[in-house]
């Protein structure tokens, strides 16, 4: 029986007590108040002997009760201890294996970003060194902007280009540069010496860029093509007039324009300039097309250096023909000499097959008469003499 069962029970008793109290008092005035009394005092006695028996009851279910939460607690507290160390070794266990995977996809993703790193790093350099690559070529750029800047320092250019060409097709002796003429005060800055009936051919390598470079442009300075076009008709226009020298000069002179694109954009987009230039005896070159003029001028020199060289050739010639007859006749003098010896040999052979067969003849000591019919003598073997060469 429980706590709570025992204090239910006391509760009823108490009622009933109570109960028996409230009817003895209207008891007392029938006159039986002391056999009331006795009834009263032995329900004392015995609700007395049941509270101390319930007391006692109640002690011993709330002992066992302790004791019964107390192993119960101590069960409780086991089975919670056996739980957490089971816990605490899975939770380790997982912790571990999730460490081990943590640590390999760290691992992974340590070498993966170390890998975009160098390879980022790597085309940095590659980019960097890009960069420095155009700042140089930049700074060239400029450069050759300012080179370019000025008449002079294009003329030095176009006359390099000119020379350097020249130099590596032709001989020094057809060639001559910065070429002051007898006849007027005018240097041209190459001059080609060319056979008859061509003579020499001048070349001028100043050429107008600054136009040019300002009709291909997209700048506030941008000019028009007909501002180019009317710098070419100039220029060719001064060509003509300074170096075709008549009597000095061949019937024309060349314009060297050292860049192809400007020869192309002529070519292509300006053909009056060409007939312009024709019509004025003047002959537009790049430095492609310059390199087939002076092939085809040192073709000329090297056909008319051969064509004076003929006479002498004849006359070598002549030389040869004359030595190849006087090696002819002795040659044929050799051959009636080799012959006659091979005749000489054939001769000798047969008379001394005669004597040896008559030396036989008489070992075997026949007669005369009987000595068989000689066999014919086989023919020499012909001999064959190189003549030795004088």
């Amino acid at each position: 029986m429980d706590i709570q069962a025992l204090s239910v029970l006391l509760l009823a008793m108490i009622v009933i007590l109570a109960a028996a109290v409230i009817w003895l008092a209207f008891t007392v005035r029938s006159g039986q108040e002391s056999r009331h009394r006795e009834m009263l005092s032995d329900l004392h006695g015995g609700l007395a002997a049941s509270a101390d028996r319930i007391a006692s009851r109640q002690s011993e279910e709330g002992d066992r009760l302790r004791r019964v939460v107390s192993e119960e607690l101590e069960r409780n507290r086991a089975t919670l201890q056996t739980f957490e160390k089971g816990l605490a070794e899975k939770v380790d266990a997982r912790l571990g294996e999730i460490g081990g995977k943590v640590a390999e996809r760290l691992d992974e993703g340590f070498k993966r970003t170390n890998d975009t790193f160098l390879s980022v790093m790597t085309r940095l350099q590659t980019i960097d060194d890009a960069q420095k690559k155009i700042e140089t070529l930049t700074g060239s750029v400029v450069n050759l902007q300012q080179l370019l800047g000025s008449k002079s320092s294009r003329g030095a250019l176009g006359e390099r280009q000119l020379e350097d060409i020249i130099r590596n097709y032709l001989p020094d002796s057809a060639f001559e540069f910065q070429y002051t003429f007898r006849t007027v005060a005018v240097r041209a800055d190459c001059v080609l010496k060319l056979p008859d009936p061509t003579g020499l051919l001048a070349i001028d390598s100043k050429f107008p860029l600054e136009n040019y470079e300002r009709m291909i442009s997209d700048g506030p300075d941008k000019v028009t093509p007909g501002v180019f076009k009317a710098d070419v008709r100039r220029h060719i226009d001064a060509i003509s007039s300074k170096y075709i020298v008549p009597g000095e000069t061949g019937d024309g002179a060349v314009m060297f324009i050292p860049a192809e694109s400007v020869f192309a954009e002529i070519h292509a987009h300006h053909r009056d300039l060409l007939e312009y230039a024709q019509q004025k005896r003047v002959w537009m070159v790049s430095p492609t097309t310059l390199m087939a003029v002076v092939n085809t001028a040192r073709a000329v020199i090297r056909d008319v250096e051969t064509r004076k060289q003929i006479h002498i050739i004849k006359d070598e010639l002549g030389k040869l023909g004359k030595e190849f007859a006087r090696f002819d006749e002795r040659m044929k003098k050799l051959a009636d000499h080799i012959r006659q010896a091979n005749e000489d040999v054939k001769d000798v052979a047969v008379t001394s097959r005669k004597i040896t067969d008559k030396f036989a003849a008489i070992e075997r000591a026949e007669l005369p008469g009987e000595v068989p019919a000689i066999e014919a003598v086989p023919e020499a073997p012909q001999l064959s003499v190189v003549p030795k060469a004088e």
